[in-house]
């Protein structure tokens, strides 16, 4: 059951709306699990039996790293959980894509799938970088034994602190669909930001390694220049 609700939670991970920055700016928020520098908070929200849950960790990496690993949709089956297949449908600019991912529940249950509409900003005075990603109907046709993913708010905020290191703080809540109780879900929902965030780490790590190995020198700003 918690390999379940670790798989079900990550769903979101990838797939935040603009309607994310409310929860971000809510007080309240409870710790409830930590490991490897990663904390994961959670707070109940109105209207929902599914509470919200705030993950952040500060990575070895610059902004600019953490936002080009984002927008990597092929690299999320390295880092991302649970993740089958992750899909380039539309590249809209360097900032902006479309993409399609399917998710792997274990059986009896059936996968999950979305399709997503990544759009990256930065503001100019603080330089923190968000990322927005809310779910968007068309695009793929629904497939047989495959469930929809509807609901799933959230925003990645990207905080550069030097050259080579970021505060990398995600807000996210999902609603699985399917029969799994949302007191069970609860439960187990820190267990999948943990685990993506240390695969997150990861990928970093190796990206660095290549780049010093082909002798490419990382950018010197710690932020990405988006519109």
């Amino acid at each position: 059951m918690k390999n379940l609700i670790r798989v079900v939670i990550t769903i979101s991970i990838l797939n935040f709306p603009v309607a994310g920055q409310k929860v971000l700016q809510q007080e309240n928020w409870k710790y409830v699990a930590g490991k490897e520098n990663i904390k994961v908070y959670n707070r109940p929200v109105s209207n929902s039996k599914i509470k919200a849950l705030k993950a952040e960790m500060i990575l070895d990496a610059s902004a600019l790293e953490v936002v080009e690993l984002i927008m990597d949709v092929a690299a999320a089956k390295r880092w991302v959980c649970h993740t089958k297949s992750c899909e380039l449908i539309r590249k809209v600019s360097e900032n902006e894509l479309y993409y399609y991912t399917e998710v792997s529940l274990p059986w009896p249950l059936d996968n999950r799938d979305f399709v997503a509409h990544i759009k990256v900003s930065e503001d100019p005075v603080t330089k923190i970088v968000t990322v927005d990603a809310p779910a968007v109907p068309g695009w793929v046709a629904k497939k047989k034994g495959i469930v929809r993913v509807d609901h799933s708010i959230g925003l990645w905020k990207i905080q550069p602190i030097s050259a080579k290191k970021a505060k990398v703080e995600y807000v996210l809540q999902v609603d699985p669909g399917g029969a799994i109780p949302a007191h069970v879900v609860n439960m187990f929902a820190s267990q999948g930001p943990i685990e993506t965030f240390i695969n997150m780490k990861k990928e970093l790590n190796l990206r660095s390694l290549k780049r010093a190995e082909n002798g490419n020198i990382s950018p010197v700003n710690n932020a990405p220049t988006r519109h």
